[in-house]
């Protein structure tokens, strides 16, 4: 989890041993092995889904430029499928990963090669499962370093950490998640949060079970910090020491030192820390933000900062995290966050926009005579619970496979009412069914997500594959398309892959549709998504030989 950082030469431990990355740009070679292994944490024991027998999963290094060749074979009982989250694989899905929707997913036995090119792109982003809910186990680090010769823009650290963040089950997910289908309602929540697939000491039975770092007085150190859990945003603060974001989701931000941060589910933030403080050891927590009226795991997980040569015996003090419910916290922070936008890392904001979609985010309630309450719940898009397909729709468009999918999904909800007002808790029906939208080549897209009060208000961080856009605008209450847009920031706004939609409010996202493919766009949180909170745009093949999508590889996994 750590690396020493001298000048510009790396060396880095990997699953394949000891890995120099060459001058030129390299093919790097991964296999993950997904096998079940008995895992103990908190005095609970349990068979969990891994790559390799580990939890969490293997880091993959690679420098931008590399092409990246990673052989998933699967002996686990479940269906497999990983996404590597943020890499944007240009023409390419097939490399996606998102079961039912770039790939069928490989079965028990079998295997595919992910294989793909890592264009454009340098920082810390992640790899995930993309099926069930395996990915509470089956996640890793994806370490992007910037080509040879190339410095990062911002002081160079003495050593590299990557903090992964995660929650624990006692039970095994997949019947947590069963139970709470069976009955139409939330499955239980997690009972701990992890740091490195640790709790830490805050837990009762913790054992060995806390993640550390050693660091010296006077140097800087780089933290790569990535939000693995399921369905939780958090607080992540170290006691007695700011931090100074310089990244999120593989993209440079302009510095800006902060005492805690805020990551949601699928984000990645890279911070340096400065060890400027008395030596001795300092709590690392991170613990959960939720602003509506809902009941989460709010445990704190916590490692360890330690300075060299302070004994174990030395006890930790515990950081100031923002509040639980700290709405003014997060917007806040998420304010500062702001693209570098330099003449070698430019903001290239679409100014005019082809294509402008508004999309509500709410939940609702069908019919379900099996279920405890005789009803289900369910998360929609403009009024649409997403079912997710029996044939991969990538397949299903670049085969012109009719029935798989319907390209009919609407620009904006059916029926405009107060979206923020009181809660609604009448006639909650939702429309089911797979409908995504078609999307030309090379046009420019603004999505505005705007939350909803039905049933309840509630934060959502939103993933769009396939891309990166710039969030030009956020705010609380209803969207305003007369007012609003005029205090856009489209100058540096944030450039990311995952977006929070703030409780009861809205933002807005735009991006150039250059990537042709079926992009999945996802509530990252997983309770949402399998109630439905998705869809997918299928953007157009181009004009040119280099803009349309590339033939499907030979071993892709059958449906």
């Amino acid at each position: 989890m750590a690396r020493a950082v001298p000048g510009f030469t790396f060396l880095f431990f990997g699953v394949l041993g000891l890995i120099f990355f060459p001058a030129e740009a390299a093919i790097k070679n991964y296999h993950f092995d997904i096998q079940v292994k008995n895992v103990s944490r908190l005095c609970h024991a349990k068979p969990i889904v891994t790559v390799n027998g580990r939890f969490p999963g293997p880091t993959i290094y690679v420098r931008e430029g590399d092409r990246v060749l990673i052989n998933v074979t699967n002996h686990a009982q479940y269906n497999m499928s990983i996404h590597w989250h943020g890499l944007k694989q240009y023409r390419n899905g097939w490399a996606d990963g998102p079961a039912y929707i770039t790939q069928c997913p490989i079965q028990t036995g079998n295997s595919y090669t992910y294989d793909f090119n890592v264009t454009g792109q340098r920082g810390t982003l992640w790899w995930h499962a993309h099926i069930l809910w395996l990915r509470a186990t089956v996640h890793g680090a994806f370490v992007i370093m910037p080509k040879p010769g190339t410095p990062f823009p911002f002081p160079q650290p003495h050593q590299e950490f990557e903090l992964l963040f995660g929650e624990w089950w006692h039970a095994d997910v997949e019947d947590v998640v069963k139970q709470g289908t069976n009955m139409g309602l939330p499955p239980n929540m997690s009972d701990a949060h992890t740091i490195n697939g640790k709790p830490g000491p805050l837990f009762p039975c913790s054992e060995k079970h806390t993640f550390a770092i050693e660091v010296e007085s006077g140097k800087t150190y780089l933290l790569r910090i990535i939000n693995a859990a399921l369905n939780d945003e958090l607080f992540f603060a170290i006691a007695g020491h700011n931090m100074t974001v310089v990244e999120v989701d593989a993209v440079y931000t302009k510095p800006f030192s902060t005492q805690a941060i805020l990551i949601a589910p699928g984000q990645t933030t890279n911070v340096l820390v400065q060890a400027n403080q008395v030596p001795g050891r300092y709590f690392m927590a991170a613990r959960p933000y939720m602003d509506a009226p809902l009941s989460i795991d709010n445990k704190t997980a916590a490692g360890i900062l330690q300075y060299k040569g302070i004994p174990n015996t030395f006890l930790p003090t515990l950081p100031q995290l923002p509040a639980p419910n700290d709405t003014e916290f997060a917007l806040s922070y998420n304010k500062k966050l702001r693209s570098l936008n330099t003449p070698r890392y430019p903001a290239k904001v679409p100014l005019k926009v082809d294509r402008n979609l508004f999309y509500t985010v709410g939940f609702g309630k069908n019919s379900c005579p099996t279920c405890l309450n005789g009803t289900k719940l369910l998360a929609s898009l403009n009024n649409i619970s997403f079912v997710m397909p029996q044939v991969a729709l990538l397949q299903a468009h670049h085969f012109n496979i009719k029935g798989v999918y319907r390209v009919d999904f609407p620009d904006r909800p059916p029926t405009p009412f107060n979206y923020t007002g009181a809660p609604l808790t009448a006639n909650l029906g939702t429309a089911t069914g797979t409908r995504i939208g078609k999307i030309a080549f090379n046009s420019t897209v603004e999505l505005v997500l705007q939350d909803t009060n039905l049933l309840t208000v509630e934060s959502h961080p939103f993933h769009l594959h396939g891309y990166n856009f710039f969030v030009v605008g956020t705010g609380i209450g209803n969207f305003d398309p007369a007012k609003d847009p005029a205090k856009y920031n489209l100058v540096d706004p944030v450039e990311r892959n995952t977006v929070g939609v703030p409780t009861g409010g809205w933002t807005a996202i735009r991006f150039r549709a250059d990537n042709p493919g079926v992009w999945f766009l996802h509530c990252h949180l997983e309770l949402h998504t399998g109630w439905g909170l998705k869809t997918a745009f299928v953007v157009e093949d181009g004009p040119g030989a280099d803009q349309s999508v590339l033939p499907p590889p030979k071993d892709l996994p059958p449906c």
